[in-house]
C-alpha cells in the first residue's frame, strides 16, 4: 500500500516549524510523526505539503493511496483501522479527518461520497506549537513501549543511580557514568552513541536520540526530548528540541520548543511563567495577533536556524521566527520575526547571503550539507516573512 501523510488544516497553527518541513516531520516524544507512522506500518511515506518543500519532501502518488492526517499520532487500535480501509472510506474523529483510501488524485476528495467510520479511542493530535511540549509526556511514553518491546537494554554501568529501573532504556553504543536516573514519573530512552556526563540528573520522562549529549551536571525534568545530534546543558523542564539543537551551557529551558540547528547561547534564560500567573498569549500566525494558549506555563518557540548571544532573556510566550539572531540585554519583544537580527534595543533585517554563511558552516560541523534544496526554502520563506518585519 501507498502511504501519503498530508498537513491538513493545522499547518499554520504550527509555524514557526512548519515553515520548513511537513506538519509529519515535527518530532514529539522520541520519533517525528513520520517515523511513528512508519514504525507502525511498516512501509515508508511520502508527503503533500506546501509547493516550496515539494523538492526535499517530494509526494509518490500511485493508482491506490491512503494518506494520512499527519497532526494525528498513530496508535495500535489506529493503525489496525488504517490497515483495513477500503476504497472509498474515511476514518474520521469528530470532524477532523484522521485517513482515507482513494482511487483518485489527491485534489478530488469529496468526502460525501465515503463512508465515514468514526475512531472511538483516545488519540494525540498536534494542533498548535504548544502541542508540541504539552503532550511531550504521553508521546515519549507511547514511542517508548513502541521501541522497546521484546528489546532488551543495553547494561547500565554500576555508576549509574537509577529509580525504577525497569522503565529505562539504553540502546547500544551509548556512554553514561556517575548521573542519577529517576523514571518513577516517566521512562528514560537513550539513544545510540548518545552520551550522559558525569553529575547529570534526570527526572523522566526523557527522549535521547541518536548522537545527543547531556552535559555536566545538567539537571533534566520531564518530559523533555533531545533529538538527534543535540547537546544540552544547564536546566531543562518539559521541553523538546527536534535535532541538531544545542542549549549547551548554564541557563534554564523551561516548557519550549527549539526546531532545528538552533542555538542558545550561555546563561541565556526563558521565563515560562507571568509574574501575575495569569494565561500565557502566544503570536498567532493565522490571525497576525497575540492569542490565548490555554496554558499558565509556556515559554519559548524557536523555528529553525535561529539563535540567540550570551545572557539573552526571553519572556513568557515569546515566539522566535526562521533565522534569528538574538542578543544584546534586555527582553526582546515576544514575537520575533523570521529573519531578523538584533535584541531588545531594535532589529534590522537578517540578510539571506549571511543566513547562508552562518547555515553552511553550522551544518557542516554535523556532517550535513546545506544544499541548493535548503536554500530554496529558506529564500521562499524570506520573502513569505517579509510582512513581519515592520522594525
Amino acid at each position: 500500500m501507498n502511504y501519503i501523510l498530508f498537513d491538513g488544516d493545522v499547518r499554520t497553527a504550527l509555524l514557526p516549524f512548519t515553515y520548513t518541513k511537513p506538519v509529519a516531520d515535527i518530532r514529539v516524544g522520541i520519533l517525528t510523526i513520520r517515523e511513528k507512522w512508519e514504525k507502525f506500518l511498516g512501509y515508508t511515506t511520502t508527503t503533500v505539503t506546501e509547493e516550496y518543500l515539494e523538492e526535499k519532501y517530494p509526494m509518490v502518488e500511485l493508482d491506490e493511496n491512503v494518506l494520512l492526517n499527519a497532526s494525528f499520532l498513530p496508535s495500535k487500535s489506529l493503525v489496525e483501522m488504517v490497515e483495513n480501509l477500503v476504497p472509498n472510506q474515511a476514518i474520521f474523529k469528530g470532524e477532523d479527518v484522521i485517513a482515507f483510501y482513494t482511487t483518485s488524485t489527491q485534489e478530488e476528495v469529496d468526502f460525501s461520497s465515503y463512508e465515514q467510520i468514526e475512531f472511538e479511542d483516545e488519540v494525540i493530535q498536534i494542533k498548535n506549537t504548544w502541542d508540541i511540549f504539552s503532550l511531550n509526556d504521553k508521546a515519549i511514553r507511547a514511542d517508548f513501549d513502541l521501541i522497546t518491546e521484546g528489546r532488551k537494554s543495553a547494561e547500565i554501568p554500576e555508576t549509574v543511580n537509577c529509580v525504577n529501573r525497569k522503565d529505562i532504556f539504553v540502546e547500544e553504543g551509548a556512554k553514561l557514568t556517575f548521573a542519577t536516573l529517576n523514571a518513577s514519573s516517566g521512562p528514560i530512552y537513550i539513544g545510540k552513541n548518545a552520551e550522559i556526563m558525569e553529575g547529570v540528573v534526570v527526572r523522566g520522562a526523557l527522549a535521547m536520540c541518536e548522537n545527543s549529549v547531556l552535559k555536566l551536571g545538567a539537571k533534566i525534568y520531564g518530559a523533555t526530548t533531545l533529538g538527534p545530534y543535540c547537546k544540552v546543558g544547564g536546566e531543562v523542564n518539559n521541553s523538546v528540541l527536534m535535532g541538531y539543537s544545542n542549549k549547551g551551557h548554564d541557563g534554564f529551558l523551561g516548557n519550549s520548543v527549539l526546531g532545528e540547528w538552533c542555538n542558545i547561547g550561555a546563561d541565556s534564560n526563558n521565563s515560562n511563567l507571568k509574574n501575575n500567573y495569569a494565561e500565557v498569549k502566544l503570536w498567532n500566525y493565522e490571525t497576525g495577533r497575540f492569542a490565548k494558549t490555554g496554558l499558565q506555563f509556556c515559554g519559548l518557540m524557536m523555528g529553525d536556524h535561529s539563535k540567540c548571544g550570551i545572557n539573552t532573556m526571553f519572556n513568557t510566550g515569546t515566539v522566535v521566527g526562521v533565522s534569528a539572531n538574538i542578543f544584546g540585554s534586555g527582553f526582546p519583544r515576544n514575537f520575533v520575526p523570521s529573519f531578523s537580527w538584533g535584541g531588545a534595543s531594535g532589529f534590522t533585517e537578517y540578510k539571506t547571503n549571511k543566513v547562508f554563511e552562518v547555515a553552511e558552516v553550522v551544518m557542516k560541523r554535523r556532517n550535513v550539507e546545506f544544499d541548493d534544496k535548503e536554500k530554496q526554502i529558506l529564500e521562499y520563506i524570506f520573502e513569505e516573512t517579509k510582512q513581519y518585519r515592520n522594525y
